[in-house]
């Protein structure tokens, strides 16, 4: 999604708001992601290959988001820190528990087969949930996760490719890498790939005007 990251070296104030937005923003996202992982119809890329990797070892999904995060933090350390922030730790350590504490919720209150039943009804929800709370926590300007740090790290060290067309290849190979391990694609995938970076733009805009 291409979208404008401050970092979080030249933090601009008032940090407790931002610091407030971040975490509302992450467990926003958290909450959506819960639910597209409830209804079956596919998930964003990066949690594409996180379930891959939690079919195969014997890990929560929110551990297994952490371990993929932090062999991705490596290369965010190695060629530009300027990306790593509050948010980067909100982002990298807690959203994938976050999401399994709500699915759990889910398990815990709904009736069996709900999301099967409702699937579709609750597609919007979780989407929406998705963006939007990718869209607060990015506005925060606290730092950004090294999913969505390493794209823009590449595109400003090579003169070739543009920043969208490195983020649409980073999110086709984190799909076919996660389609291959038994991850789940489906619309929503494609919805996220085509659509996510225009809408979070938009949402990161209006947030903006509102709070700052």
């Amino acid at each position: 999604m291409q979208t404008s990251i401050q970092r979080p070296f030249a933090r601009p104030r008032p940090f407790m708001k931002r610091l407030i937005l971040m975490i509302l923003g992450v467990t926003v996202q958290g909450f959506g992601l819960s639910i597209l992982r409830s209804i079956d119809l596919g998930v964003d890329p990066c949690s594409c290959l996180t379930q891959g990797v939690a079919n195969h070892i014997p890990l929560s999904f929110g551990t297994c988001q952490l371990l993929c995060h932090l062999v991705t933090f490596i290369f965010v350390i190695k060629y530009d820190m300027g990306y790593i922030g509050f948010g980067t730790v909100g982002n990298m350590c807690f959203l994938g528990y976050i999401s399994d504490f709500f699915k759990w919720i889910w398990q815990l209150a709904l009736p069996a087969g709900f999301f099967s039943a409702a699937r579709y009804c609750m597609l919007i929800p979780g989407l929406a949930g998705l963006l939007f709370g990718a869209a607060a926590y990015m506005c925060s300007g606290l730092g950004s996760s090294p999913y969505d740090a390493i794209p823009f790290i590449i595109s400003n060290r090579t003169e070739k490719l543009s920043f969208r067309t490195v983020r649409m290849l980073w999110d086709i190979a984190f799909t076919a890498a996660g389609f291959a391990l038994g991850g789940s694609v489906g619309i929503v995938t494609v919805a996220v790939a085509f659509f996510c970076g225009p809408i979070v733009a938009w949402m990161q805009k209006r947030l903006s005007e509102s709070l700052f």
